[in-house]
């Protein structure tokens, strides 16, 4: 395995499991200590709420609220590590960072807290970058994407009490943008050499077994016939 491929192989495990330590860590650290770190959340159209565009994605309000965004989190990170590691990093820092500031420009005035914010720009970016890639395995990534986490999209509306619906929807749209301006290497659809547009029929020794209508031309056995020689090794038994 080289070097290139250890390190790639690497990050697809090594990112969601930090992504994953990290938010649960935090939320031990609150439970062990019996602190409340909810005022590190984005407080929106306040200059001390800024800070929470840093930890909010970090700071959870329940076991279940935690318990819902771990495995959304780890399997998006995974599948944006994966299947777009050229650009996965810079999606995940910038667009949690524009997430963060696009939820404080838009919500409610109370504490944002929560990694959701992160898994609906995660989810957008991959469904939207795959359609606009246009590239058969990613074009199944969204779909996959879709038949999953595809019930997420109503959780952009205020039709719950008590979630941020507008980290979602700020999520959502940062997802959305990110997958129009970054630019990620598509790996290239491999051709047979019949759709090449210099291809040519007469030398292709398959087609030349078949004539203008399709017919199969039957080859002589003349042509086929291999000589084989054989030889013989023996001992003549003497008797005496």
């Amino acid at each position: 395995m080289s070097s290139d491929s250890f390190k790639f192989s690497n990050a697809v495990v090594v990112a969601p499991l930090l992504a994953i330590l990290s938010i649960w860590i935090v939320f031990w650290v609150e439970v062990q200590f019996g602190i409340n770190l909810n005022d590190y959340g984005v407080y929106p159209r306040r200059l001390s709420g800024l800070k929470g565009v840093l930890f909010s994605p970090f700071i959870h309000g329940s076991i279940e609220h935690l318990y819902n965004n771990t495995i959304p989190l780890a399997v998006l990170t995974a599948f944006l590590f994966y299947f777009y590691h050229s650009a996965a990093l810079r999606v995940l820092l910038f667009g949690t960072l524009a997430s963060g500031l696009l939820t404080w420009a838009i919500a409610r005035p109370s504490y944002h807290i929560g990694a959701s914010g992160v898994i609906y720009l995660l989810a957008s970016f991959i469904f939207f970058k795959g359609i606009l890639a246009k590239n058969y395995r990613l074009v199944a990534l969204s779909l996959v994407v879709v038949f999953i986490y595809g019930s997420m999209i109503w959780y952009i509306f205020p039709v719950k009490d008590g979630i941020s619906w507008e980290g979602h929807l700020a999520g959502f749209a940062t997802g959305l943008v990110f997958a129009f301006i970054t630019k990620v290497r598509v790996p290239e659809v491999q051709k047979y050499d019949w759709e090449h547009e210099d291809f040519n029929e007469d030398d292709d020794p398959f087609l030349k077994h078949f004539d203008e209508q399709g017919n199969f031309i039957e080859t002589s056995s003349e042509d086929n016939e291999q000589k084989i020689e054989i030889k013989y090794h023996y001992r003549e038994n003497k008797k005496e």
